[in-house]
C-alpha cells in the first residue's frame, strides 16, 4: 500500500544554531564590549600625558580618549538582531510566544 502524495508531511527540524543568544548572554557581550573599549580608552589617555611622543601622536591618541566612549555607547546601545524571516519558522494557526515573554527566567 503506497502513500498518497500530500497526506504526510514531513517534520520540520528546527536547529539550535538558528536561535537567538539568550539575553543573559547578549548583555554580556556587550558589557565586555565596552569594557574592552573604555580600558583602551583609559589606555590612550595616560599615554598621551606620559609618553613624550611627536604631536601627531599624542593627537591621535587624545582622539581614541575622546571618540571612544561614543563608539562604546553605541555598540552598547545597539537593538539585538532580528532573526532572519523564513517560511519555516512559522506554520499559519501555530500560537507563537509573547515577545515581552520569549527569554526564560527574564
Amino acid at each position: 500500500m503506497g502513500r498518497v502524495k500530500g497526506w504526510h508531511r514531513s517534520p520540520q527540524v528546527h536547529q539550535v544554531t538558528d536561535a537567538r543568544p539568550s539575553l543573559s548572554e547578549d548583555i554580556g557581550r556587550r558589557e565586555r564590549n565596552y569594557l574592552i573599549k573604555m580600558g583602551i580608552r583609559l589606555i590612550c589617555l595616560v599615554l598621551a600625558f606620559t609618553v613624550p611622543a611627536p604631536m601627531p601622536v599624542k593627537i591621535l591618541l587624545f582622539a581614541g580618549a575622546i571618540f571612544l566612549p561614543y563608539v562604546a555607547v553605541i555598540g552598547a546601545n545597539a537593538p539585538r538582531p532580528t532573526p532572519p524571516a523564513g517560511s519555516d519558522m512559522a506554520e499559519p494557526g501555530q500560537n507563537e510566544i509573547p515577545r515581552h515573554r520569549r527569554e526564560i527566567g527574564s
